[in-house]
């Protein structure tokens, strides 16, 4: 029996990493790699292929199967996910043919709710804890660009089976992704989302790409704010962080293209639903829960939750 893959959402995550595991076990014996999409990009795919554009190459891969239909898809051994998080419950319940007790779940989103509000879905079900480190994008349906040589991959579990993890890992590093199984998931996530969500609600409230950002002393010091507020939440959540979490994240923020902005700022520029909810608003009521003030947080939250 092959090793069924499906990856959900094909956007810049989903259809970078889903790309590299079509490319290595394209008609593979073993592995069978499903892209779960619909309408353009469903149909992109299904005549041309997925093309993935990096700053030196181009690449077109195809899946064993690409389709939005949980009949045709079928029973999944593994479903990574990476669509919006405010598509969480509606893309995932709409697939409840293809998850069967079997089924280990590989969330890849930008927020870290996720993985609980997967096991309210699915509670028999194996819901592991990821993030990823990349600048991609959607150019064009069926087209995903990645800027830079940044792409890191990690994920564990406190639950599930070691010998799945390992036979998860051992996967994509014969598709050559640069993934790390990891024990201290929980704290690795959350290095990864006090990345993302800081930039993320810095960039859409001040309409700045990260470039912008370092080169004005006033957004880096919103941006650093940002910062420190989440790193407070995170502490009283009890989390093992580094002390100097803040000083970590800026040299990342350092070492990203210039160029780029976050996939929230980006949606909103293109007058698309933004991710506010779980980038932002949630460090507000998480900071709540533990008797932590997040006044900037607070104020952009309330700024990006009306647009």
């Amino acid at each position: 029996m092959k090793i069924r893959i499906g990856i959900l959402g094909l956007g810049g995550v989903g259809g970078y990493f889903g790309g590299l595991l079509a490319k290595a076990y394209f008609k593979s014996d073993i592995i069978e790699v499903v892209f779960i999409a619909r309408g353009e990009t469903q149909k992109a795919i299904a005549e041309n292929g997925l093309k993935i554009i990096t700053d030196n190459s181009e690449t077109t891969v195809y899946p064993a199967l690409v389709s939005n239909n949980a009949k045709e898809i079928g029973e999944l051994d593994y479903l990574i996910c990476a669509t919006k998080t405010y598509d969480i419950e509606e893309s995932l319940l709409a697939l409840r043919e293809s998850i069967v007790a079997k089924t280990i779940i590989l969330p890849l989103y930008n927020g870290v709710d996720a993985p609980e509000r997967i096991q309210k879905l699915f509670p028999q079900n194996e819901v592991l804890q990821g993030c990823v480190y990349i600048v991609s994008m959607i150019m064009l349906p069926g087209t995903i660009k990645k800027i830079g040589f940044y792409e890191k991959l990690f994920f564990g579990s406190k639950t599930a089976a070691k010998t799945k993890l390992e036979v998860l890992q051992t996967i994509f590093e014969k598709a050559k992704i640069e993934s790390y199984l990891v024990d201290t998931i929980e704290e690795t996530v959350w290095e990864k989302f006090i990345f993302i969500s800081a930039l993320a609600s810095a960039t859409s409230y001040l309409d700045q790409n990260i470039g912008q950002i370092l080169n004005n002393a006033e957004s880096k010091r919103i941006y650093v704010a940002l910062l420190h507020e989440i790193e407070s939440v995170a502490k009283a959540k009890g989390l093992q962080l580094p002390d100097d979490i803040v000083d970590q994240t800026v040299n990342k923020l350092e070492k990203s293209p210039k160029e780029a902005t976050s996939s929230m700022h980006r949606d909103l520029l293109a007058g698309r639903n933004i991710e506010a909810a779980s980038l932002t608003q949630f460090v507000v009521n998480e900071g709540a829960k533990h008797g932590m003030q997040t006044p900037l947080y607070q104020e952009i939250a309330s700024s990006l939750m009306t647009k």
